[in-house]
């Protein structure tokens, strides 16, 4: 069982900036990607950001590209998501999940944290 939990969400004006932690259990180290996710009232979960088992390879959504950026830290079984450039479209409950392999879709994401709120203010 992959247990995740997410961190650091907030209410923050445009322009500024969050990062949010997703702190998994230490035995997914390396063997789970782990992807971002957000979803928004009354929208479906998109995809935000992955990044792979090793943490050599990270994909964006082209709504975040540039502003966003996923990293992990191994001694710390922990994922990050800094934000910078926030706007108020990026308002909604971000969510991580791990999967072996990870991808785009929610429906790839056996696991998957309680979320965590992000607010940007106009």
């Amino acid at each position: 069982q992959v247990q995740l939990v997410e961190s650091g969400g907030g209410l923050v004006q445009t322009g500024g900036s969050l990062r949010l932690s997703c702190a998994h259990s230490a035995r997914t180290e390396r063997t789970f990607a782990v992807g971002w996710f957000r979803q928004a009232p009354g929208k479906e979960r998109e995809f935000v950001a992955l990044i792979t088992r090793s943490g050599d390879r990270t994909s964006y959504a082209d709504s975040v590209k540039g502003r966003f950026t996923i990293s992990r830290d191994y001694t710390k079984n922990t994922v990050y998501l800094q934000m910078s450039s926030l706007k108020p479209e990026d308002t909604a409950v971000y969510f991580c999940a791990a999967d072996r392999y990870g991808g785009s879709s929610p429906k790839q994401y056996d696991y998957w944290g309680q979320g965590t709120q992000v607010t940007v203010s106009s």
